[in-house]
């Protein structure tokens, strides 16, 4: 039973017209539904390795594949919808006068009218908790609701991949409790840009450690933050006082 994985990247390397090299061969595969951490240090390639997701970027070495499609100029409006991106800032993704139109947006230049245009709409709202502000201006949400509006206007795509850069970036401890249980229960595969590594493990089973452009570890998350040796290798820190032996501990429920 081998299903196509939502994301294989092989031997990708990329280098900026400047001479940068981003990225030197990076090698993973996604299997659809898992969530994934993609951790690391600044400047490590992370930016760089996800605008290749969607094909943002391209005509470095190497291949990336999405649901089976390589990514390319063949199937670029198709790998578009699969991969959806969602930024940090939320404000770079609502431009429109409502919750409902800015969420709208990409299913009616897709071509969809009408009442399944409504239904796409309120299904993508309703994921996120955000149905009943659909008639509000974007700009009159909180910073954690405009984040949930900003994943909704994703969502709206159905996408096969939800890709989310520092999602936890600048929440209040309940909207970053209420944005985890959105993503846990979406029925998606997701990739995790985040430099917080507690989140990363409360919602990703496993991680991946990018570092100088190639994939340095890739394992369990708790496994990998409770390693010393490796994360001081890569120069990732836990916060003060967070121990991942614990942390995992608790999230088991087994008492310690």
């Amino acid at each position: 039973m081998t299903a196509t994985p939502s994301l294989e990247v092989a031997g990708l390397a990329f280098a900026y017209p400047d001479g940068h090299q981003a990225l030197f061969g990076v090698d993973f595969r996604v299997a659809r539904g898992e969530r994934v951490a993609l951790l690391g240090p600044n400047g490590a390639g992370k930016t760089t390795l996800v605008l290749h997701l969607n094909g943002i970027l391209t005509a470095g070495a190497g291949t990336v594949t999405v649901a089976g499609l390589p990514v390319g100029k063949k199937h670029m409006a198709e790998i578009r919808r699969k991969v959806g991106i969602v930024f940090q800032d939320p404000d770079d993704q609502l431009f429109m006068p409502t919750v409902r139109e800015d969420v709208a947006f990409g299913p009616a230049a897709a071509g969809m009218r009408g009442p399944e245009l409504e239904a796409r709409v309120v299904k993508a709202l309703s994921l996120v908790g955000m149905a009943e502000f659909a008639d509000r201006p974007p700009h009159h949400l909180s910073f954690g609701q405009r984040r949930r509006v900003a994943v909704a206007t994703v969502l709206a795509m159905e996408p096969e991949i939800l890709v989310l850069d520092e999602p936890s970036s600048n929440l209040d401890p309940a909207s970053r409790r209420e944005l985890a249980d959105i993503l846990r229960s979406l029925d998606v595969t997701v990739l995790m840009v985040t430099h917080d590594l507690p989140y990363a493990m409360e919602l990703c089973p496993r991680a991946l450690i990018l570092s100088d452009g190639t994939i340095a570890a890739d394992g369990p998350t708790g496994e990998l933050l409770a390693d010393d040796e490796l994360m001081s290798a890569h120069r990732l820190e836990l916060p003060f006082g967070f121990d991942p032996k614990t942390a995992k501990a608790r999230s088991q429920g087994i008492s310690g």
